[in-house]
């Protein structure tokens, strides 16, 4: 994902739809920075914003106002796939946390559910999620492994 701009002019007068276009926008991405300049101008004064973002995964046009479709995959995966998935989501979250980075940078939920599904059991066989490359395999590979090991031990021995 690359860095973006959007710019923004909020007249001082009949400033309402102009600033929920803004407050919309802010709510989709994540914002970095914002650069706000007054440009005085009499009656005609307004706000001139610069809003350095990232876009957020699966970013939708703000403008419609879409809601995010949000997948339930409880729904979707087995009770015991269901388990795993949560087990990986919850060491990306802490993963992202330590560097810093937002969760779906490292894996997103859908990489999640195919890694849960498959039963990822090598490196080769992560390399088969779609998006998942050499360097998410080298910087994450043996700590999904290691995940998806411990929970097939964790069956094997509840099945016994």
């Amino acid at each position: 994902m690359t860095i973006q701009f959007k710019f923004f002019q909020i007249p001082i007068t009949q400033a309402a739809e102009s600033e929920t276009e803004l407050n919309t926008f802010l709510r989709s991405v994540r914002v970095l920075t914002i650069h706000k300049e007054f440009v005085n101008q009499g009656e005609n004064s307004l706000w001139c914003l610069a809003v350095e973002y990232m876009p957020q995964a699966g970013e939708k046009d703000f403008k419609k106002g879409e809601n995010r479709n949000k997948t339930d995959y409880r729904e979707i995966l087995s009770q015991e796939d269901f388990a795993l998935f949560v087990k990986l989501r919850d060491w990306r979250k802490q993963a992202a946390s330590l560097e810093a980075v937002p969760v779906y940078t490292i894996f997103t939920n859908e990489q999640l559910a195919a890694i849960a599904q498959k039963r990822t059991a090598t490196l080769s066989d992560l390399k088969t999620i779609n998006g998942v490359g050499e360097s998410r395999v080298g910087k994450y590979g043996d700590v999904i492994l290691k995940i998806v090991g411990m929970e097939k031990t964790a069956e094997t021995g509840a099945q016994a």
